[in-house]
């Protein structure tokens, strides 16, 4: 991701065939979504400046429809892109809450175990708590929930997130 940038949400997957979208936005405003008009799409190294011509909403997931991105085609290559905007216009979180951006890079202590889990790569969100995507020192990803029971202490702004984390879980495959 470029500098001055910060990714707002994420397209998961076609919808329809007029260039579509269905996307997740990593705001608690609900109306965030619709206050985008000029974005960046980043997807495997390729970036796109597009225009938000319009958003609606089906099954309370945001579906975009962007200028110039007319087909499924033209919308495909674009499955699994970041949504870009500039930093100045990114939603503050409320207070208690954090960012999908402010997590990602974190690193993950375990203060019972007494040591560093890796680094936050991601979230995860399905209905319930989200999901921190951590990536371990070998390589390995895990999953763990972000909730308060759990993730004791966030510190974004020194990037780390101490977890007191249920036993056995860094050991699931």
């Amino acid at each position: 991701m470029s500098e001055g940038w910060v990714a707002v949400g994420r397209l998961t997957r076609t919808r329809g065939n007029r260039g579509e979208l269905l996307g997740e936005f990593y705001s608690s405003q609900h109306d965030r979504a619709e206050k985008l008009k000029d974005i960046v799409l980043e997807a495997g190294g390729r970036r796109r400046s597009a225009r938000v011509e319009r958003i609606w909403y089906h099954e309370n997931r945001p579906v975009f429809k962007f200028r110039g991105i007319d087909s499924i085609s033209d919308a495909e290559p674009w499955e699994g892109a970041d949504v870009l905007v500039p930093e100045a216009e990114r939603a503050r979180p409320e207070s208690d809450e954090y960012s999908h951006a402010d997590l990602i890079g974190c690193m993950v202590v375990d203060e019972g175990a007494g040591g560093s889990i890796g680094v936050v790569r991601g979230v995860e969100d399905y209905g319930g708590p989200s999901l921190l995507r951590v990536e371990t020192a070998d390589g390995r990803e895990i999953l763990i929930p972000f909730a308060r029971s759990i993730c004791r202490e966030i510190d974004v702004a020194a990037k780390i997130i101490r977890a007191d984390l249920p036993q056995g879980l860094t050991e699931l495959p």
